[in-house]
């Protein structure tokens, strides 16, 4: 059975949905297997049947069959299923929607650029500060924050390093600053394009502790991966790398108040010209 059905080697799952992606991800690959194996005997009969040899001459007509129609039929059955039942409920729930968010939603910007993740926190009033791009400065303000908005006074920004907590919805609204951008973690099968001009809101959740974790000695949890960007976004798209570090809700609010006005950058980014 392992030879006809490998394991698909999808890294681990942290968040509540990524069952669901990972169940579609199977079914269209056992989809897949089962397509190929028939396209494939039915090649091998036609190439062995209707070879060429003495007494038998070519036959112009179509051969009018019902089976290839219910085996079409049957397809197009199964490709709908998948997109009714699971894509479009999960993608729903994904998305949610910018004007109405999940009930205690933990909220943040992500803006992409050239070649880096920059995450805007609301700080503890939950409000995000203005953002003006005439107010960019790539080595003292890259998401353009205005200081002088009363609500931007406990914002704050990290550049590559996602954190968030546990137990809570993540709503993310994803832009960019320059060019496409698609905003991927693999752990907790999230993704989406980040464009210029355009803000998507993209919801999901960790539970307190994911499938394959379980709490330190202190009862703390903290979960590390990285951050991709799933889409060509210029010559230095290798380094278009980030990280993000799960946490408790405890260690996330300790994180986040040691955070004050002035950040400092991740060590291995290098602002391009």
């Amino acid at each position: 059975m392992e030879l006809l059905f490998p394991e698909l080697n999808l890294p681990a799952n942290i968040s509540e949905h990524g069952g669901q992606v990972d169940l579609l991800i199977r079914l269209v690959q056992y989809f897949m297997y089962l397509l190929f194996t028939g396209w494939g005997i039915f090649m091998t009969y036609c190439l062995f049947n209707f070879r060429a040899r003495p007494g038998h001459k070519a036959t112009y007509e179509p051969i009018k069959a019902k089976a290839s129609k219910y085996i079409e039929i049957a397809v197009v059955t199964f490709e709908v299923a998948l997109l009714l039942l699971i894509s479009m409920p999960v993608w729903s729930n994904l998305k949610g929607t910018a004007a109405d968010p999940p009930a205690g939603s933990f909220n943040v910007r992500v803006v992409a650029q050239q070649f880096a993740w920059n995450f805007h926190y609301p700080g503890a009033d939950g409000v995000f500060g203005r953002t003006n791009e005439d107010l960019v400065e790539e080595a003292l303000n890259p998401i353009g924050l205005d200081e002088n908005d009363p609500a931007a006074a406990d914002d704050f920004y990290t550049i590559n390093q996602f954190h968030f907590p546990v137990g809570r919805d993540i709503q993310l609204f994803i832009t960019s600053k320059d060019v496409i951008h698609s905003f991927f973690i693999p752990i907790a099968r999230v993704k989406h394009d980040a464009i210029p001009g355009m803000e998507f809101p993209v919801t999901f959740k960790v539970p307190e502790f994911p499938e394959g974790t379980e709490p330190n000695e202190a009862g703390s949890l903290e979960i590390k991966s990285e951050i991709a960007c799933a889409q060509l976004c210029g010559l230095s798209h290798f380094k278009m790398k980030g990280y993000i570090t799960v946490q408790t809700a405890e260690d996330f609010a300790a994180w986040a108040e040691e955070q004050g006005a002035d950040e400092e950058f991740d060590d291995d980014f290098e602002f391009e010209d």
